[in-house]
């Protein structure tokens, strides 16, 4: 009796060893990863066979000394060196999205998505085409290809590690991830445009249904949507100060210099009868702007292109960094309440935190420029309160808005909506 037992037991175990093996081996044949290598067998790679792809996000921007020395160095490495990265087909993706409509801005390519559930997402392409910023006299001159190149100051996963560092600071984010989006059936005559390129897939600012973790959450909307709630609600509708003035000191601690009101969405929560408004900021794609080379620090002269900061490690000009949307939204907020979430980010991204939100990012792409980011953000962080009572002081003296906030100029606002969004 014993002995037939002991015979069931290794069948059992046998037969378990060779279903697993199977499994295995059925998963390796069924899931792999194909390193890609520019255009050469793109075409032709069964991308459904695959759960990611080793490719990098442009070589455009490779140089040689001459155009290192005028133009840069910026983070060409980090834009040619190959990441794995897995794919994602429309059809799969939370069980399935339908194409809304095409979006983006005058770089920036994006679809976005809508889940079965009705929630809302976007993909926006990595790579940037800022053909339709370059004026006339450059064309003229020939110097589209500095402008072009410019985008290699960008971080190209950037966006991913801001986000990474925001959840720590309790900012709330889009929660971009990195993808590769190939040719598809569901694309259909997006194909051309957007198939086979990498992009980031992130929540919309701007959505019906609340994929946050926040509760009684009505809706989630853009700045100038915001301003209608204001006028159809009125004082019943504020917005959370502390959370907006902690989102734009965290930019300053990333050096994300690139924030007006269309890169704001709003998370409209009850709260005892009364609504408040929480920021959400979307579009990273300028955290960590690293100008380097004759070229761009020419540029970033604050006489010449104040709003374009680099990312040193110290501010090296404020002013540049205020925008029409903090004299809206911030000028009657007391400079108390900017030391203290000031004092709040200090506390909550230690080195330790800072340190660990680099294993959000690819090995490769950690060594290349890790180090370096973390180490301006600590030096950011050290002088954070100055930064702080600089920037309201800023805010100050350029006073209320005396025109209506960008993106809201058909909404016949009352002339205190027009200036500032709680100055009734």
């Amino acid at each position: 009796m014993l002995k037939k037992i002991g015979l069931f037991i290794v069948i059992i175990i046998a037969v378990f060893l060779i279903l697993l093996y199977w499994s295995l081996s059925s998963t390796d044949k069924a899931f792999k990863t194909v390193e890609i290598i520019g255009i050469d067998n793109i075409k032709t790679v069964d991308f459904r066979a695959l759960d990611s792809v080793l490719l990098a996000a442009s070589t455009l921007y490779e140089a040689g000394e001459i155009k290192r020395l005028m133009q840069g160095e910026q983070y060409r490495e980090a834009w040619e060196t190959p990441i794995k990265v897995p794919v994602l087909f429309l059809d799969s993706l939370k069980g399935g999205v339908e194409i809304l409509k095409q979006g983006g801005g005058k770089q920036t390519q994006s679809l976005r998505l809508k889940s079965e559930k009705g929630v809302e997402y976007t993909i926006r392409s990595i790579n940037k085409d800022p053909k339709a910023l370059i004026p006339d006299f450059a064309k003229t001159l020939g110097l589209e290809n500095i402008i072009v190149d410019g985008i290699s100051a960008q971080h190209p996963y950037g966006a991913v590690l801001a986000a990474e560092l925001a959840k720590h600071a309790s900012v709330l984010s889009t929660h971009p991830k990195i993808v590769f989006v190939p040719k598809q059936k569901a694309l259909g005559k997006h194909n051309k445009k957007y198939g086979n390129r990498l992009f980031l897939l992130e929540y919309e600012t701007n959505s019906d249904e609340n994929w946050t973790d926040l509760k009684n959450v009505t809706e989630i909307i853009a700045t100038d949507d915001l301003q209608k709630l204001k006028l159809e609600f009125g004082k019943t509708i504020a917005i959370d100060t502390a959370a907006l003035i902690r989102a734009r000191l965290f930019d300053l601690l990333i050096g994300d210099w690139d924030r007006h009101a269309k890169q704001w969405g709003w998370i409209i929560q009850k709260r005892n009868g009364n609504y408040s408004a929480i920021p959400i900021p979307g579009d990273r794609d300028n955290a960590f702007f690293n100008t380097e080379g004759i070229i761009p620090t020419l540029l970033s002269n604050e006489n010449i292109v104040p709003e374009l900061r680099p990312f040193t490690k110290e501010i090296n000009y404020m002013p540049g960094l205020v925008y029409p949307f903090d004299r809206y939204f911030l000028y009657h907020i007391p400079e108390v309440l900017f030391v203290k979430e000031a004092e709040i980010l200090q506390q909550r991204l230690t080195d330790k935190v800072l340190n660990d939100a680099l294993k959000v990012w690819p090995k490769e792409i950690s060594e290349l420029d890790g180090k370096a980011i973390i180490e301006k953000i600590k030096t950011r962080r050290e002088a954070l309160i100055e930064y702080a009572k600089a920037f309201k002081k800023i805010i100050d003296k350029k006073g209320t808005l005396k025109e209506p906030l960008k993106g809201s100029k058909t909404l016949n606002l009352p002339d205190y909506l027009i200036r500032c969004f709680e100055c009734e």
